[in-house]
């Protein structure tokens, strides 16, 4: 049992490491496509990726369970990348970025809610998720200053908790036995569904001869195969293996990621703030994977 929480934490991280790596892709896409077409192009290319390793048809046993997989795609797949391109639209990369992180803390809140079997609140998660975002905070703002805006920052709010729906809802899918792949897939189409009416209220255009650019084209296939196809189905399997609560605290490590990027890719410097910064939000990171104090029924249990 062990040995598969390892494996989970090490897909989570491999997860991570590839999402927060994407703001390159996506920065030098953005260039010559809209936002809705860099995600319609990457999740349908996931889904066809997905279908050729595994062309096998997956047969829910019950219409609930359809239902949850059409819930999650219209969480994970859809809304949530459609409402954080939309708040990055009125709000600074920052704000966003912060905001966003706050989806562990919904996604706890959730599972004590609704999944009070498997995932219990925890003293050390609320201290970790302090501590992580003051981290986040400091890497975030690094050298700009504070601008709230109330319609960006509510977007990336409601944002952070459609990813935490995601999150509940794949924990419930993995409790029905059936293989990653398909599971994933399955959202996959989901979410594709439900973006399609998107693509007329966003201008969207096919024009598939922007990828004889070699420079596109491996973009467009490094988000597509390795942040949406690889990774949705690491990440699932993380939350089949950790639980909701677990994985999500990996979300407190993209900041991280995206900081050391900048300096190995970009050739950005490192401040004083960001690398405080970063050394908080890996403290918060492990203090809230530890191992202490339960919340449960409103009493407190050694664990």
């Amino acid at each position: 049992m062990e040995n598969k929480k390892s494996i989970g934490h090490l897909a989570a991280l491999f997860t991570i490491i590839i999402w927060g790596t994407t703001f390159i892709s996506t920065k030098i896409l953005l260039a010559d496509f809209k936002p809705v077409e860099i995600l319609f192009f990457r999740f349908v290319m996931g889904f066809l990726v997905l279908l050729i390793i595994c062309s096998r048809h997956l047969k829910c046993a019950e219409r609930k369970q359809e239902a949850v997989f059409m819930a999650a795609g219209l969480c994970g797949i859809c809304l949530y990348y459609l409402l954080e391109n939309i708040a990055l639209t009125y709000t600074m990369a920052s704000n966003v970025g912060v905001i966003i992180s706050v989806a562990p803390f919904f996604t706890a809140i959730l599972a004590h809610l609704f999944m009070k079997s498997e995932e219990k609140l925890r003293l050390n998660f609320f201290i970790g998720f302090a501590v992580a975002m003051a981290g986040i905070v400091l890497i975030s703002f690094n050298g700009s200053k504070l601008e709230l805006n109330p319609t960006g920052d509510l977007l990336a709010l409601v944002a952070a908790f459609v990813w935490a729906c995601y999150s509940i809802l794949t924990k419930k899918i993995s409790s029905y036995g059936y293989p990653v792949i398909l599971t994933t897939r399955r959202t996959f189409f989901y979410g594709i569904i439900f973006m399609i009416p998107t693509l007329f209220f966003f201008d969207f255009h096919m024009e598939l001869s922007r990828f004889a650019n070699i420079t596109y084209l491996l973009n467009i296939l490094y988000l597509g195969l390795g942040a949406s196809a690889l990774c949705f189905v690491t990440w699932n399997f993380a939350v089949k293996m950790l639980g909701a609560v677990k994985t999500s605290v990996y979300i407190y490590m993209v900041p991280v990621i995206t900081v050391i990027t900048s300096v190995a890719v970009l050739h950005e410097q490192i401040t004083v703030l960001s690398g405080v910064g970063t050394f908080l939000t890996l403290m918060g990171l492990f203090l809230s994977e530890s191992k202490t104090v339960y919340f449960h029924n409103s009493r407190q249990t050694e664990h």
